[in-house]
Order: structure tokens, then C-alpha cells, then sequence
């Protein structure tokens, strides 16, 4: 299984869960709101699957997509241990510099 944040990292596949996150859709649908192929599409959806945060239901022949829940939940929690109380403090520092004259 590939790495949930590794996966959500790259901008097009982030789009990708959002779109999916406000209803389910084909890949034609989520092919239409990029300007790449719909193969392209459709290997980043192969790889959100693999992340566990997408499922398709084959329905003819199209596929409608789907975000997962669990995998989403995964994914804050990768998100979560990321942020440390260390990543705080580097942001409370950048901003103190900003601020300073």
C-alpha cells in the first residue's frame, strides 16, 4: 500500500480528493476539471486507491471513484504526528523574524 501522505503530497492528486470529497464521480467527470489526459487521471486515481484513500465501483464500463473515510482518517493521522510541537515552534520563530526589525 502506498503511503497516504506520500500520496495526497502531489497537487493534481490533492484536487483529485477534494473533488471526490464533495460526491462520488467517474473518471471522465474528474478528467473534465484537469488539462491532462484522462489516463493521467486515471493513474493518479490508481494511486490514491492504492493509498487507501479512493475506491472505484465498476459499473458498465465506467468507474465511479469515490473518497474512503478510513483512509482519510489515516491520512490526518499521518498529518497529525507530522506536526510536532517542533513544527510549532519553527512557525512561532519565522514569524517572531518576519516581525523583528
Amino acid at each position: 500500500m502506498t503511503d497516504p501522505l506520500s500520496a495526497a503530497a502531489e497537487p493534481t492528486r490533492r484536487r483529485i480528493l477534494q473533488l471526490l470529497a464533495q460526491r462520488p464521480r467517474t473518471v471522465s467527470e474528474v478528467a473534465a476539471e484537469f488539462p491532462v489526459t484522462r489516463s493521467a487521471v486515471s493513474q493518479h486515481l490508481l494511486v490514491l486507491a492504492a493509498a487507501g484513500l479512493v475506491t472505484a465501483e465498476k459499473v458498465g464500463r465506467q468507474r465511479t471513484y469515490r473518497v474512503l473515510p478510513g483512509g482519510l482518517q489515516r491520512l490526518q493521522a499521518e498529518i497529525d504526528r507530522f506536526w510536532t510541537t517542533e513544527l510549532d515552534q519553527l512557525v512561532e520563530d519565522a514569524h517572531a523574524l518576519r516581525r523583528a526589525p
